[in-house]
């Protein structure tokens, strides 16, 4: 009877040790941040959102990617939209999520290298609602199967 006692006072040690362990194991881990726009190319304006995205974008996402803000950026088209699918989906891949005060600081630094403060950069954006409608936004985590 001691011996069973001993034994299985001995596992249940075992089990309680182990477990916490094994708990703290994951077959994930999480990566870098992506956030996707949908955007409605309006009739007729294919060419000149492109052209749009090919130049003024783009040169504001190399800009970010230089300065490390961003790892990457993508443009994917949504060749067979179904009624009420965006046509392009605008990717931007980044580390982290930054506190307040960084954003702040980067949102400074970008709005310098734009030449331009937050009201200009609101009324350029509007007046790209000729050519596109944004109908949203997400922000996706990358999982990272182990």
């Amino acid at each position: 009877m001691k011996i069973k006692f001993a034994a299985g006072f001995a596992l249940a040690t075992m089990l309680a040790f182990s477990a916490p362990a094994i708990a703290q194991e994951s077959s994930y881990t999480p990566g870098d941040y992506w956030d996707v726009s949908d955007i409605d190319v309006l009739d007729g304006q294919y060419d000149s959102y492109m052209d749009y995205l090919a130049g003024p974008w783009k040169a504001q996402q190399e800009w970010a990617k230089s300065k490390g803000y961003i790892k990457s950026y993508k443009v994917v088209a949504n060749n067979y939209p179904r009624d009420g699918e965006p046509d392009l989906y605008l990717i931007v891949v980044y580390p982290k999520v930054y506190d307040n005060a960084e954003q702040e600081r980067q949102r400074k630094e970008f709005h310098a290298f734009m030449k331009a403060d937050s009201r200009a950069m609101g009324k350029a954006y509007a007046e790209r609602g000729t050519m596109r409608k944004a109908k949203g936004s997400a922000q996706l985590q990358e999982v990272i199967l182990k």
